[in-house]
């Protein structure tokens, strides 16, 4: 008995010097962290009503807005092409992403731009949130990349997207946007 409590003992702690042994040092996430980005989205005014942080996933990049302070309501929300936010009409971020060279609108028999995003819900306070996929897009690493030489918008709309009118679902007028910063 004193034999088999023996090997029992030494078993497991040999089990436990080898768990020791494997553990690995904690990560900073430096070297192989997604490729990511983040967005200040502010009103024509300068004043920050939402962020946003983008990561690349293995779908698509994944988007994630956090509104603090836009119009109560349904609203269209889109990513354009240029990284410029030039106040009060924003229009220097161009048109939405459309490197597939698509119609726009989810409900769109000829698909959709990768630009195009669901429309956010903002409560009464002001407060809203967003998280989706951007099927197939990247930010980085391809010819059609989000990042490009020329950067990205995300703009907030006054109204809903209706998913289907193009070139950018009668969503009205852009009321806030943030350039798309790479990490």
């Amino acid at each position: 008995m004193r034999t088999r409590i023996s090997l029992l003992l030494l078993a497991g702690a040999a089990t436990l010097g080898g768990c020791m042994a494997k553990e690995e040092p904690a990560s900073t996430g430096s070297a192989t962290a997604a490729p990511g980005g983040t967005v200040t989205v502010a009103d024509a005014q300068g004043a920050t009503v939402a962020t946003a942080t983008l990561h690349q996933t293995t779908d698509g990049v994944r988007l994630v807005v956090e509104a603090t302070a836009v119009p109560p309501g349904t609203h269209g929300i889109h990513i354009h092409t240029v990284g410029q936010c030039a106040a009060p009409g924003f229009t220097t971020a161009g048109g939405h992403w459309n490197p597939t060279g698509r119609t726009h609108g989810m409900e769109s028999p000829g698909g959709m731009h990768q630009g195009d995003l669901p429309n956010i819900v903002i409560a009464a306070d002001g407060t809203g949130r967003l998280d989706t996929v951007i099927k197939g897009a990247t930010l980085t690493g391809s010819p059609d990349a989000l990042l490009d030489a020329d950067g990205a918008a995300l703009v907030i709309h006054a109204d809903p997207d209706d998913y289907r009118t193009d070139p950018a679902g009668n969503s009205g007028a852009r009321i806030a946007c943030g350039v798309i910063q790479a990490g």
